[in-house]
């Protein structure tokens, strides 16, 4: 068996955090079990799969027109990427009581009131990271996910979208599974300000490697998307020779981790090395964007928003 030493304690095995969460409750405990999974057992897997599931919501016209009105996507990008998982990660590391994730939350949601942004649209966001992380790491992971660790992101994702004021949020990971699924369907397509959002993602994946490898990067991102995400971008599809490779070497890494010691101390985003903007530290309420109305950047004020959001904050 593989061990690594816990700071001051006895060495831990390697499936000695599954067994612990498999002790845990999974709805009364889906604080501290997400957290396990993310920061411990996954955190590598866990930055790839959130980082699919925003990229698909581009997909639809209707988010991906959106994000490149605002700009955000395509000319900040990187800044984009780094407040979107502080954010999130705030809520993650230091729990929905907190100070850090209050703030966290509230940024989010008044950046969100500042748009016309319809409640199927961000109940969809909200499936995309309740199910894609269960789908990457079940078939790129060093394990599948437990039932415990599914429920508990359920309930997590659950508690973000009542924080941020989402109706009709779904119950079970099934019912979220059946939305994206259905939502997809239904809007995945065509639209070129879109493409635009989804090409500079890609760059900026690519800017995170040596400038030379920027068009393997490219090719191996292309060939990890599902074929309804490269038709409503009209990307066209990798041979499968190069599919299969790009996969078989994600599923070989997860094997190799299987290998390795666990960790002794959690991994949490703001310490990814994608994430750049900030080398001397930041604060949750400094992070995101304050658009200002009639300036790019705030190109919709949501009707529900009230005289005290009209910074567009």
């Amino acid at each position: 068996m593989e061990f690594r030493q816990q700071e001051g304690g006895d060495p831990v095995k390697r499936f000695e955090r599954l067994e612990q969460i498999r002790r845990m409750d999974p709805v009364a405990d889906a604080p501290e079990i997400y957290r396990l999974s993310v920061a411990h057992e996954f955190p590598w897997d866990y930055t790839r799969a959130l980082e699919l599931a925003l990229y698909r919501t581009y997909a639809v016209p209707s988010i991906g027109r959106l994000l490149a009105q605002t700009a955000e996507m395509t000319e900040r990008s990187q800044k984009r990427y780094d407040d979107t998982a502080l954010l999130l990660d705030a809520v993650v590391e230091h729990g929905f009581a907190s100070q850090e994730a209050r703030t966290a939350i509230r940024r989010i949601n008044q950046m969100h009131r500042s748009y016309d942004i319809s409640d199927d649209d961000m109940r969809y966001v909200l499936s995309t990271f309740v199910v894609m992380p269960r789908r990457w790491i079940d078939a790129y992971g060093w394990r599948r996910l437990s039932r415990h660790e599914i429920v508990a992101g359920t309930e997590h994702y659950r508690a973000l979208g009542r924080h941020m004021g989402i109706p009709g949020v779904p119950e079970t990971y099934e019912e979220f599974e059946a939305l994206l699924d259905a939502y997809e369907e239904a809007h995945f397509g065509w639209d070129e300000q879109a493409r635009r959002v989804s090409d500079a993602t890609l760059d900026l994946m690519a800017s995170w490697y040596p400038r030379p490898l920027a068009p393997l990067v490219r090719t191996a991102t292309l060939a990890l998307l599902d074929d309804p995400l490269l038709r409503a971008f009209r990307y066209p599809a990798p041979s499968s020779t190069t599919a299969a490779l790009v996969r078989c070497a994600v599923r070989t890494r997860g094997r190799l981790v299987r290998l390795l010691p666990p960790r002794s101390a959690p991994h949490f985003a703001r310490q990814n090395r994608e994430v750049k903007g900030y080398p001397n530290g930041y604060r949750p309420a400094d992070l995101g964007t304050r658009p200002v109305p009639g300036l790019r950047g705030c190109p919709v004020r949501h009707p529900g928003a009230s005289a005290a959001d009209a910074s567009c904050e």
